[in-house]
């Protein structure tokens, strides 16, 4: 009996493993407002692209325009987020291990294209970037037309990706205990090779994330692109610039075929990149 008494208390109850107060209640406005937020608005594109018959939507999605513009938007996109990945490791590296003058105001530059509208974001890359602008006339006298150009579209992107990687790459490394380092270094590892085989894949998790978000963002984006892009079809059009159109021309039934491929697109990633890390934490964890 004293025994059947030790085990009662030491089993602990349901309600010690909930953190939240009224779960169920949390629970259930977390779901309505995720509903009303996400879930809802996402299904009136679906809905919508309905109003179209098969053979329309197959159509529209292989008009070579379209086709021309998703690809222009998915390479730009990827070379953009590629370039961020390098960048923003070294910039997450830099703040985490050392300490400069500024770097408190630096590191609050990080969040602005957050918080600048992507307007003025496109607006000032264009004046900056165009072949009269403080950088643009570097890259025009190497034959490099940074503007107006599938390699401007690339910069926006950069500009705007870039907090993406560094906001998620920067936690892992402060809380990075160092004594492995210390190690490695005593067992005669060098640097590089102490970064590329014990730190790096700690980073690889956060590093998929911040790529993903940066990829997703970027096949979206539209106000910081369209005035650096300069909008020639087959060139340098944009697939949401085209979903623009569409809503101009009051064809919302194309316009919505044009977000629902960019959501399919952009879901599809997001499933491919967790599964990576779904599978490397399980790999890395075993």
């Amino acid at each position: 009996m004293l025994t059947n008494i030790a085990e009662t208390k030491a089993k602990p109850s349901r309600k010690a493993h909930r953190v939240l107060p009224g779960f169920r209640l949390t629970l259930g406005f977390t779901l309505v407002y995720l509903s009303l937020i996400v879930l809802i608005p996402l299904s009136t594109i679906v809905l919508q692209s309905f109003q179209m018959s098969g053979s329309d939507f197959l159509a529209l999605i292989t008009d070579k325009r379209i086709i021309s513009a998703f690809k222009i938007s998915l390479l730009t996109s990827l070379s953009a987020a590629l370039f961020n990945v390098a960048l923003g490791v070294l910039t997450a590296w830099v703040f985490v291990r050392y300490s400069f003058p500024g770097k408190t105001f630096i590191n609050g530059l990080i969040d602005l294209p957050f918080a600048l509208p992507t307007a003025v974001a496109g607006i000032s890359l264009t004046a900056i970037y165009s072949q009269n602008g403080w950088i643009g006339q570097i890259f025009y006298a190497v034959g490099i037309p940074s503007a107006y150009s599938a390699v401007g579209i690339t910069i926006a992107l950069i500009f705007i990706g870039l907090p993406f990687i560094v906001r998620t790459v920067q936690p892992v490394l402060e809380e990075w205990d160092t004594e492995t380092e210390e190690a490695a270094a005593i067992l005669g590892a060098y640097r590089l090779r102490t970064f590329m085989f014990i730190i790096l894949p700690q980073l690889i998790p956060a590093i998929l994330t911040g790529f993903t978000l940066a990829f997703a963002r970027g096949i979206g984006e539209y106000g910081s692109v369209i005035f650096i892009s300069g909008n020639m079809p087959f060139k340098t059009e944009i697939a949401p610039l085209l979903m623009m159109t569409k809503l101009e021309q009051f064809d919302y039934p194309g316009a919505t075929a044009i977000a629902l491929m960019m959501l399919l697109i952009s879901f599809l990633l997001l499933f491919i990149m967790n599964l990576i890390q779904w599978r490397y934490a399980r790999r890395w964890g075993s």
